[in-house]
């Protein structure tokens, strides 16, 4: 029997986990509410329940551990999660122990960041599998990074490298969630995408996205303006072109600064398609100097939710290979 492995993507709003078999990707998933304004302990208590929930539905896998994507900091033991947005009163808490004492297992638990669970994801099951290196960006409530380098994430010194989120590209720009001035997250995260979209269309109106987002443009959200733009909507898509070349341009400071050539796009917002991506396409050659634009690539991950379960599972089969056991330790 193939060894399988629980992957679990955890959200501000929603816990996704998925039963993986390595030969054969997710055979079973379950979703639920994360319940994050309830705090760490009933957090935990909805990673549990959903691990218990696939245990039930398939008793007779043969389970060597649970991998975990989630936003915020992560120790290069991959076990310590520390401030993760969005989620009241976490802190810092060792989720591997927290895990094995609810779950009363020794397995392997292995903690990512979400973005490089999703590249992880995206490397071996998704648009990154025929590039041994590539960025990542993900494009939803913030806007993740990672960097894959030989089909391995590269950490950096603590942990926390690739938050292309919060890389600079106007000093003088809004405020991002984390205090950094003109972050490419403070313009294409979700919160702030919408609202640019908002002052657009009161000032240039769009007929089609008031009837979907109410007159006074409440609902908005980054899903309508994806479908707006597929059925024409012309202030749909200028909206979706500026945020293209505000991407195209963080993108190109990445090449610069990584050499990698290849990068490939998630997230929700990612949705877009095309009208998204190339304006970034076009825009990213303004920003990479001339000798090193041969074989600029950018590639939508269209793998969805999908790839941060992946790349969460993919964590314990990769712990599976370098110790050949199912020893807890790591």
């Amino acid at each position: 029997m193939s060894i399988c492995a629980i992957g679990a993507d955890l959200g501000g709003t929603s816990l996704k986990a998925a039963l993986v078999r390595r030969s054969a990707g997710i055979i079973a998933t379950v979703r639920m509410d994360t319940g994050a304004d309830h705090g760490p302990s009933h957090v935990l208590g909805q990673i549990c329940h959903a691990v218990r929930a696939l245990l039930a539905e398939r008793p007779q896998a043969d389970v060597r551990g649970i991998g975990l994507g989630a936003p915020g900091t992560v120790d290069l033991a991959r076990q310590t999660l520390i401030h993760p947005p969005n989620i009241r009163s976490w802190g810092r808490i060792d989720v591997r122990a927290a895990l094995r004492e609810r779950l009363g297992t020794s397995w392997p638990v292995v903690v990512e960041n979400d973005a490089n669970a999703a590249a992880l994801g995206s490397a071996h099951y998704g648009a990154g599998r025929p590039h041994a290196s590539f960025i990542m960006v993900t494009l939803g409530t913030g806007v993740g990074g990672a960097i894959i380098m030989d089909k391995e994430v590269f950490r950096g010194t603590t942990g926390a490298a690739g938050e292309i989120g919060h890389m600079t590209i106007n000093f003088a720009g809004p405020i991002d969630r984390a205090g950094v001035a003109g972050a490419i997250e403070a313009y294409i995260g979700q919160r702030y995408l919408t609202e640019h979209a908002r002052n657009h269309v009161q000032a240039e109106g769009s007929p089609l996205l008031r009837r979907m987002a109410g007159s006074d443009l409440a609902a908005l959200a980054p899903a309508m303006l994806s479908e707006a733009a597929i059925q024409g909507d012309a202030a749909a898509t200028a909206i979706l072109r500026w945020a293209g070349h505000k991407l195209g341009c963080v993108l190109g400071a990445c090449i610069n600064l990584l050499d990698i050539r290849v990068v490939v796009i998630g997230g929700g917002v990612s949705g877009a398609g095309e009208h998204i991506l190339e304006p970034a396409r076009q825009a990213v050659l303004e920003f990479v100097k001339p000798g090193m634009r041969e074989g600029v690539t950018i590639l939508q991950e269209t793998l969805g939710n999908e790839a941060g379960m992946l790349g969460a599972a993919h964590l314990v089969f990769d712990h599976a290979d370098s110790h050949g056991s199912t020893s807890g330790d790591i």
